[in-house]
């Protein structure tokens, strides 16, 4: 696909679709993120918990915010759900090692990856879902 071929814009439906969906993942992690820069007693005892040192909270934020940030760019959206899901996975990976749950940050995984999918013509171009 070159640089300057052409896409089918994006209705109002889709787009709308791609927010929403993009919404809550978008949400939890600007909240765990802004948890985490804070590191309030609640937070330094589930790093603890976690197996996590507490000294790690201020990079793990900063990392979470600016795979936030390269998702909610257009132009850098691709690359942003790609970091998202590598660190979503990280989280599946300390829950799993625990034996905790780990459903919500595949879930998560998932909704930002199908808001962006209705958002961006050119990943449904990418992945077509029809044969």
């Amino acid at each position: 696909m070159s640089a300057n071929s052409q896409t089918t814009p994006v209705s109002k439906k889709m787009l709308w679709a791609g927010r929403i969906c993009s919404a809550l993942p978008v949400f939890m992690m600007i909240f765990s993120a802004v948890m985490k820069l804070a590191k309030p007693p609640d937070v330094v005892a589930g790093f603890a918990h976690l197996g996590w040192p507490e000294h790690l909270a201020l990079s793990i934020g900063i990392l979470e915010v600016f795979c936030v940030a390269l998702y909610l760019i257009p132009r850098t959206a691709v690359l942003g759900a790609i970091l998202v899901t590598g660190y979503l996975g990280g989280a599946v990976a300390t829950h799993v090692r625990l034996g905790e749950p780990y459903f919500i940050p595949i879930l998560l995984g998932v909704l930002a990856w199908g808001g962006l999918y209705f958002r961006d013509p050119r990943l449904r171009a990418l992945l077509p879902l029809r044969s």
